[in-house]
């Protein structure tokens, strides 16, 4: 058959429309998209005739292609994934999965209507901060807490409220750059502040901070370098050191603690300084992330003296930077839930993936590999492995982990990677020397059985 003669008899949509399995389409799928499917696999056919391609032509193979351009229309572009990479704030999967209850409690202000700004005991308007702000206090030991949408928001927000038109003192070495090409120079700049440089890149002393201040000073600005760190021949003013000489001068301290850990974790390798810490060594305001290791809702988190807090409340900025009822509804939930210290460590996730012992990966690890014995396509194997933190927090810590390791024997190992993220769910995984890594520090224990099947599907 000439290539004329298979464009003729190409199948047009109102023949494709009367068939049984089409018809079924259109019991699940709006009527529209489906026409829209059969059309761009007709197009497609047609475009791949001219260009002098060997295609089928025939009914039931535009009928598959439809299928599958409708099968990847459908599929939601935000979709949940199975992180089996070993990091456990995966800025680009999301990062801090939620805790079960707190994704209840969204679910439940989301479907229906809620409290947001409404007062019952008055029957008047309330402010949205009222949900959060007290119970942030309790748990960090602030005077009052606010919430925004992000951290840089936060440090946007306290900067213009507290030190506009003044200069802010930074050490050099805590010019901060965080993802995106995001610089603490450009959000100072941004807010409307005069950043005053002092020290060196790798050693700054509490005298340059001393030297600096003058009429225009307006803040003191300690920054967390919880992205990277500068080791070696260095030094660093201590928040204790660096808030008395604030006070000696009437200044505010403020600390950008970035990652937001609200339990001390070093018994578990993990030395960064806490919230709680913070305050109690003199920082007036700190401000950290809610969806890094706090393991809530993205957000930024202001906490510290009332009057600065209530200062930033009442900026015109607040309202452009405030937050949506399910991130409320599941900040809320996650702060109760550190009313309990273990219970945190137990329900949070990116917190119970922190204090997972290697004897319980381990386990985890056996059983994977018990459920994928049956399969002959591939050699399985436990091994040790360091999994990171990330997200931009405890750049240093080499956390020791368990992996499945997957050696493919009928195909590629990139290309069994490639098919586990075009499963549903999709698995993310990694891949070196030549293995695919499946980390048990990252997978949920509910997550094992989907992991297993999937595996077992794609190698026969």
């Amino acid at each position: 058959m000439t290539t004329n003669e298979q464009l003729r008899n190409l199948p047009k949509v109102d023949e494709l429309l009367k068939r049984c399995d089409v018809i079924e389409w259109t019991q699940t799928t709006v009527r529209e998209v489906v026409v829209e499917a059969l059309r761009q696999a007709i197009d497609e056919t047609r475009s791949a005739l001219l260009s002098g391609e060997e295609t089928e032509t025939g009914s039931d193979a535009v009928i598959a292609l439809a299928r599958r351009i409708l099968t990847t229309s459908e599929r939601r572009n935000l979709r949940r994934v199975i992180n089996g990479t070993g990091i456990l704030l995966h800025t680009n999967l999301g990062r801090a999965r939620l805790a079960d209850s707190a994704a209840v409690q969204v679910t439940e202000v989301a479907k229906g209507y809620s409290t947001l700004e409404y007062d019952l005991m008055t029957g008047q308007r309330g402010s949205r901060h009222d949900h959060v702000s007290s119970l942030i206090a309790r748990i960090t030991g602030a005077e009052a807490a606010m919430v925004v949408n992000n951290n840089a928001s936060a440090t946007l927000l306290c900067l213009m409220a507290i030190a506009r038109d003044r200069e802010v003192v930074v050490s050099r070495g805590e010019l901060v750059e965080i993802g995106g090409s995001f610089r603490i120079p450009e959000i100072m700049a941004l807010g409307g502040t005069v950043l005053r440089e002092v020290g060196t890149t790798n050693k700054t002393h509490l005298s340059d901070y001393e030297n600096a201040i003058r009429d225009q000073t307006g803040a003191l600005l300690k920054v967390h370098t919880s992205n990277y760190r500068i080791i070696g021949f260095t030094q660093d003013v201590s928040v204790p050191d660096l808030a008395e000489l604030a006070h000696r001068h009437g200044l505010p301290m403020i600390h950008d603690l970035g990652s937001g850990l609200i339990v001390d974790l070093r018994d578990y390798g993990l030395d960064e300084p806490t919230v709680g810490r913070s305050l109690a060594e003199g920082a007036d305001v700190v401000l950290f992330s809610g969806d890094k290791l706090l393991g809530g809702p993205q957000a930024g988190i202001l906490v510290g003296k009332m009057e600065y807090i209530e200062r930033m409340k009442r900026h015109p900025l607040a309202r452009v930077v405030r937050v949506d009822k399910m991130t409320l509804a599941g900040l809320e939930e996650t702060f109760r839930l550190y009313r309990d210290s273990k219970q945190a460590c137990s329900d949070i996730p990116v917190l119970s993936m922190i204090t997972a012992s290697l004897s319980e990966l381990e386990k985890k690890a056996d059983s994977v590999i018990t459920q994928l014995s049956v399969c002959i396509n591939a050699r399985f194997s436990v091994c040790r492995e360091v999994g990171r933190v990330g997200g931009g927090s405890a750049p240093m810590l080499d956390l020791p982990t368990i992996a499945v390791s997957v050696e493919p024997l009928d195909r590629g190992v990139s290309d069994l990677e490639r098919q586990l993220r075009c499963q549903e769910p999709p698995v993310i995984a990694r891949i070196s020397e030549g293995r695919l890594l499946l980390d048990m520090r990252t997978i949920s224990d509910a997550e094992i059985p989907i992991v297993v099947k999937l595996l077992l599907d794609i190698l026969g």
